[in-house]
C-alpha cells in the first residue's frame, strides 16, 4: 500500500527483499503444441524460409525486417538475432512436424527492474488457426515469471490492430501510446504499450491453461471455448 514518508510525501509500495530477476537463458521451453528451441541460423533457416514463403509482403508491414528472399538471406537475418547479446531468441517448432514455423525473442531485458519484453514476434502462416501462437506466449510468460520478473511487456505499431487485439486476448493490459517512438521503413511509428504484471499472472495463467487444455479442443483440433470465456 502507498504510505506517507517522513517528509509528508505519498510514496508507493515497497518491494521487500528485491534483488532483481533471474537470467533468462537460451534453453528450450516445451509445450503440448510446440517447442521453443534456442534459435540456430543453420538449423532453422530452411524451415523458416519455406514457412515465410507461404505468405507475402503484407505479413511484414509492421515489422522492422523485410521478408527474406532466399535461404541464405534467412540464415543471415537469423544469425543477427543469434549474435545479439540483448536478445534471447527462439524458433517455434511445430511438434506435429518437428519443423520451425516462427520465431520470437525476449528483448529489452531489465533484470534489476524485473522487466522484459516479448518481441521480434514473426509468425508464419503455418501458425494460423492453431494453438501454437497462444502456447508460445504462455510458455514465455510462465518462464519469465518463474524467473521473478515483475512485468512482461508487449509493444506494437499503433496501426497494427491485429497485434494489439492478440495481446489483449492473451491478457495484456493496454497502458498507452508512445507517440513518434520510431521511424520504421521511412514512416512514423507510434507504439502501443501493453503489459502483464506478476500480481496478475495467477489469473492469466489459469485462463491460458484452461484454454490450452486437451479437453478444450475437439477431434479436429478446434477450440471448444474461446479464451475470453475462461477470464476470471
Amino acid at each position: 500500500m502507498p504510505e506517507i514518508n517522513q517528509h509528508g510525501q505519498i510514496v508507493n509500495d515497497t518491494v521487500p527483499d528485491w534483488k532483481g530477476a533471474g537470467v533468462l537463458t537460451r534453453t528450450a521451453l516445451n509445450g503440448r503444441f510446440c517447442r521453443l528451441e534456442p534459435l540456430d541460423a543453420s538449423r532453422h533457416a530452411v524451415d523458416l524460409f519455406e514457412a515465410y514463403a507461404l505468405g507475402d509482403d503484407s505479413d511484414w508491414t509492421w515489422l522492422a525486417s523485410t521478408q527474406p528472399a532466399s535461404v541464405a538471406a534467412t540464415a543471415e537475418w537469423l544469425q543477427d538475432k543469434v549474435a545479439d547479446d540483448g536478445l534471447v531468441p527462439f524458433a517455434v517448432i511445430d511438434l506435429r512436424t518437428d519443423r520451425a514455423v516462427g520465431l520470437v525473442s525476449y528483448m529489452a531485458i531489465e533484470r534489476l527492474m524485473g522487466s522484459v519484453e516479448i518481441g521480434h514476434v514473426t509468425w508464419s502462416r503455418k501458425m494460423r488457426n492453431s494453438a501454437m501462437g497462444t502456447e508460445t506466449v504462455w510458455l514465455l510468460l510462465k518462464n519469465a515469471f518463474a524467473h521473478q520478473y515483475r512485468r512482461l511487456e508487449w509493444k506494437c505499431d499503433s496501426m497494427n490492430v491485429a497485434s494489439r487485439k492478440t495481446a489483449e486476448r492473451l491478457g495484456f493490459v493496454w497502458e498507452g501510446r508512445l507517440r513518434q517512438k520510431l521511424v520504421r521503413k521511412g514512416r512514423n511509428r507510434d507504439s502501443d504499450m501493453l503489459s502483464i504484471l506478476d500480481t496478475e499472472w495467477a489469473e492469466r495463467d489459469a485462463e491460458l491453461r484452461g484454454w490450452l487444455a486437451a479437453e478444450n479442443f475437439d477431434g479436429e483440433g478446434r477450440q471448444v471455448k474461446r479464451l475470453e470465456e475462461f477470464r476470471i
